[in-house]
């Protein structure tokens, strides 16, 4: 049996020169793991930690830090965790019997259902329950993390359908899931995960309207093709460009032959609307040349004109096949 953390020996009572030790320290963390670890027997289990505590390996770390220093633990231990056994290929099927005696418990469970109650504004149903363990004990995401995730997905829920309006338990489950994939299991990397997700929806709503839309927020089908033009590098005014030269081309926004011109800009690395119009003198010889502007307030593009955008949305078709870029 590995020896115990604890100094001194295996005391499960905490003596006077502990408590008073932990009250100078003023810290609340090192009180607390001090305490799990009396309960731990003296013997330091990171998972037991975490279940417990709710904490990330970095706040135990830090904290078991502190309590070495204040002369209440082991500087010498060993804090890495045991070897996780491999996970299943789904999660296990929590009965009832699982949940209850997971309630009755002393960790941070039961704290983290009442607090996720208060949020949805309901009482969690049984398969409710069975749903936010999977995410607590399969998914091993800390209380916190899930906290900061219901926020977002209320959020979310509350853009789409209006104020007071929920997300379901399954939508906080398969977004669970898809954080953990991420690698977002800790609350400093879901806090950052957060305001990069605040950040391209802000960046989203600036768009739309250039995008001719309003009142509404994008599709999934919409928010992808988006989303990929801002991780491509592009600016709302190269954007934009290309809206206008699709409308042009369509009659209507139509989202593949956006698409399709975007891609051939990135491919050119024009992301900017300088950068494409300083990038065309660079395109294939056979370009038409620019039609004259019309002149003076109010005129209007002559037939002639109106005949060389025809030839000119002809050449980006030519264009974008001979690039790959049309789909």
């Amino acid at each position: 049996m590995a020896a115990g953390v604890l100094l001194p020996g295996g005391v499960l009572s905490m003596t006077s020169s502990a408590a008073e030790r932990l009250v100078r320290s003023g810290s609340g963390d090192a009180a607390l793991l001090y305490l799990q670890l009396l309960r731990q027997g003296g013997q330091f289990d990171a998972e037991g930690v975490r279940k417990a505590l709710g904490w990330s390996a970095d706040r135990i770390s830090t904290t078991y830090t502190q309590l070495a220093d204040l002369g209440l633990a082991r500087k010498d231990a060993d804090l890495s965790p045991a070897p996780a056994p491999p996970e299943p290929d789904s999660p296990p099927d929590y009965t009832s019997a699982d949940i209850a005696r997971e309630m009755e418990g002393p960790g941070a469970f039961p704290h983290l259902v009442r607090e996720l109650e208060r949020r949805l504004g309901k009482v969690l149903s049984a398969s409710d329950l069975k749903m936010l363990y999977t995410m607590f004990d399969y998914l091993a995401l800390p209380a916190e993390v899930i906290l900061l995730l219901t926020t977002w997905c209320i959020e979310e829920t509350e853009r789409k359908y209006g104020p007071g309006r929920k997300p379901r338990m399954s939508q906080l489950r398969k977004e669970a899931f898809l954080w953990r994939r991420l690698g977002v299991d800790t609350p400093e990397a879901a806090d950052a995960h957060v305001r990069a997700l605040s950040a391209l929806r802000s960046r989203e709503a600036r768009l739309l309207p250039l995008l001719g839309i309003s009142g509404r927020v994008p599709v999934e089908g919409e928010r992808k093709y988006i989303n990929a033009w801002i991780e491509m590098g592009f600016d709302d005014e190269a954007i934009a460009l290309a809206f206008e030269k699709t409308v042009l081309k369509k009659g209507s926004l139509n989202w593949p032959y956006m698409n399709s011109i975007l891609r051939s800009w990135h491919q050119k690395g024009l992301h900017t609307r300088q950068q494409v119009e300083a990038g065309d003198s660079a395109w294939p010889k056979d370009r038409p040349a620019k039609a004259p502007a019309a002149q003076g307030p109010g005129a209007q593009p002559t037939g002639k004109a109106v005949e060389r955008l025809k030839e000119d949305m002809d050449w980006m078709d030519r264009f974008l096949e001979q690039t790959g870029g049309k789909e």
